[in-house]
């Protein structure tokens, strides 16, 4: 009678290719740190934990700032389109642009990967979204962990999270209190739908046969913010961030102002792009679409009036940010008036 040996292979789990993938991991990273960058160790790939030094920024009275956060069910688009070489940037940019929220330098960022079967060109092309998010971001991709999860996860589907690290300087933390009454709400516009939403998205584009051009769209990668909020941050233009993320504009932009003031939104200001408006076609009130959907509104600054031609100057054409309303003192926390010209 032959006898039956179990391994960890015939259980799903493939050593071998999980160790090509940390050889692939390896290469990319000699590849994009370059020489004169002291701050990561290539000695320490492989390692148990990441190593990143700090000694060198010169930040006085240092606070680390951390994030982490997924991209939701957009990855099930990603499957279905099969095209993996985005959802990473999404990934990196649901991090750092909370981190620069408080006015934080991304500094480092580490990734998790869970998968049915590790599929090591998939893997490859989702690695260097990360990597061409972290380089938008100006941080370095330090370290992270794939896990080959059968039973768990069917056969192609994944899951991604991310964790990002930044420093600010304590006296320069952006915080609610730095906002004043006639402040000015600033909407810098957002490249698409971003990572939020995609479950109602999924169920609207169920049974329906959509373009290239329609997937490419749903696909757009979010916009990092990075470059421009820090120098605005740095050139102390800015009192108070919000990133536009689940919750839309609705419950996030009242997170960055303190108790006492209130947030006032002209609607009729906001321009949502042409996927927003395909959106609200398919019978979704306008509460529904403002806290499912940026709307078009990847990020919101307030600023001093005084400031505002100058702040416009950091910004390339498609992200130039425009008014949509004003800090005012009310009982009411939240006060939109006017409707989103769809």
């Amino acid at each position: 009678m032959k006898k039956i040996q179990n391994s960890y292979k015939k259980s799903g789990v493939n050593i071998s290719v999980a160790n090509k993938l940390v050889n692939h991991i390896a290469k990319i990273s000699k590849k994009n740190v370059k020489k004169t960058d002291k701050s990561i160790s290539l000695e320490n790939i492989g390692a148990f934990g990441s190593l990143f030094d700090i000694s060198k920024i010169k930040i006085k009275d240092p606070v680390i700032v951390s994030c982490t956060d997924g991209v939701g069910t957009k990855i099930d688009l990603a499957n279905k389109f099969k095209k993996f070489d985005t959802i990473g940037i999404d990934l990196v940019a649901m991090c750092v642009n909370d981190l620069i929220v408080q006015g934080a330098k991304p500094l480092f960022f580490l990734d998790y990967i869970a998968v049915g079967k590790l599929n090591l060109n998939k893997t490859k092309k989702i690695l260097k979204g990360i990597l061409k998010g972290c380089k938008i971001a100006n941080c370095k991709l330090i370290g992270g962990e794939t896990a080959e999860m059968p039973g768990v996860y069917s056969k192609d589907k994944f899951d991604l999270a991310g964790f990002s690290v930044g420093l600010v300087s304590k006296k320069k933390i952006l915080n609610k209190k730095k906002v004043k009454k006639d402040n000015l709400i600033l909407a810098i516009p957002s490249s698409g739908i971003h990572s939020n939403g995609y479950s109602l998205v999924r169920s609207l584009i169920y049974k329906t046969k959509l373009t290239n051009q329609m997937k490419t769209e749903l696909l757009k990668p979010t916009k990092i913010y990075t470059k421009e909020i820090l120098q605005l941050a740095s050139k102390k233009l800015i009192n108070a961030a919000a990133h536009i993320t689940g919750g839309g504009l609705v419950e996030n932009i009242i997170r960055s102002v303190p108790d006492n003031l209130s947030v006032n939104i002209d609607l009729s200001k906001i321009k949502p792009q042409q996927i927003f408006k395909w959106l609200k076609s398919k019978k979704i009130n306008d509460i529904e679409m403002l806290k499912t959907f940026n709307c078009g509104v990847g990020f919101c600054i307030i600023v001093d009036r005084k400031n505002l031609n100058k702040i416009k100057g950091y910004f390339k054409k498609d992200f130039v940010p425009y008014e949509i309303g004003y800090i005012s003192e009310n009982k009411k926390k939240l006060n939109l008036f006017n409707s989103i010209k769809w």
